[in-house]
């Protein structure tokens, strides 16, 4: 199956083609100009690069020679990941999230129009907003950020118009994914950075309960779900290990060798506020049988032995 991907070379993006890809499936890669991971995606066996912005999308079936041939419903699917001004200072800006509302919208006709028959969206944790108990898909959403509420707005028109099309939408809310290739301003890098050079680490009281997934499982899960024969609809993208924050900073802590330190309630909250994340992955191991294979304490560990691997080589060539 050829598989269209917007946002290849984000962190996930990156991460869910080599999960395609090790399915068997053809990638059509869409970047945008003048991306720096557009290379990297280039030298990639099965994978075909197109340079687009997302405000563009609609111009892809012609630069692929498949203008006005509508494709055979079925024979393609499309992995929208692409979002504009998904840092945590954007998410509070209304103009540029807004955007993103008809990239989607751009996106779900043009895949249509190739014969897409299941189209995925990758939304976010932050679409539900404060909530203090367990996150499930149907209960109702109140986001903080414009980013939380512009992805529900997705969800929101994106499925009704996919209906009327014909096309299976799964819109996932995607929880807190870490793992190499991160910014390196989220929590875990940070974190990482600072212990492993012995310096102290800033935080925010950390006492909210939290959900941590490997990216290697995030990317099999939506490749999962978009390839399986799950219903269109709502699905929770997370890990099974929920627990304090402070326990999984301390977990880092423990694997950096004890090096640095750390101080809570000094760092002041995200865009999204101080929430709690309990996520129930029920659809989602029932839909596409998923089940995550890379505990944190593994996920960690790969990190930190990255990091040497690349301080070993930066030394070797000094």
């Amino acid at each position: 199956m050829n598989v269209f991907v917007t946002g290849a070379t984000s962190f996930i993006g990156r991460a869910s083609v080599d999960q395609l890809l090790e399915a068997g499936c053809q990638v059509t890669a869409v970047v945008r100009p003048g991306s720096p991971g557009r290379r990297a995606l280039e030298e990639m066996e099965g994978v075909e690069v197109v340079s687009l912005n997302l405000s563009e999308i609609s111009a892809l079936p012609g630069l692929l020679g498949r203008e006005g041939k509508l494709g055979q419903m079925g024979e393609c699917a499309w992995l929208h990941l692409g979002w504009e001004g998904a840092g945590s200072d954007n998410r509070r800006n209304p103009e540029l999230q807004r955007k993103n509302i008809g990239y989607a919208l751009d996106s779900l006709e043009t895949a249509a129009r190739l014969g897409c028959g299941r189209f995925l969206f990758s939304g976010s944790q932050a679409e539900y907003g404060i909530c203090e108990g367990v996150m499930r898909e149907d209960m109702e959403c109140r986001p903080v950020s414009q980013y939380g509420k512009m992805k529900t707005e997705v969800l929101k028109n994106a499925s009704l118009r996919a209906a009327e099309l014909g096309v299976a939408y799964l819109h996932t809310r995607i929880f807190s994914v870490y793992g190499p290739g991160d910014h390196p301003w989220s929590l875990v890098e940070t974190c990482l950075d600072k212990f492993l050079a012995g310096e102290s680490m800033e935080l925010g009281p950390c006492t909210q309960i939290w959900n941590f997934l490997y990216v290697e499982d995030a990317a099999r899960a939506l490749v999962q779900l978009l390839l399986g024969k799950g219903p269109a609809g709502v699905y929770n993208v997370a890990g099974e290990d929920t627990r304090p924050l402070r326990s999984y900073i301390e977990e880092i802590y423990e694997l950096c060798g004890r090096k640095g330190s750390y101080v809570y309630g000094t760092r002041p909250p995200n865009a999204e506020g101080t929430v709690s994340l309990r996520p129930d992955i029920t659809r989602l191991k029932e839909a596409a049988h998923f089940c995550p294979q890379v505990s944190f304490h593994e996920g960690i560990g790969r990190m930190i032995r990255l990091r040497e691997e690349k301080r070993s080589e930066g030394e070797d060539q000094s």
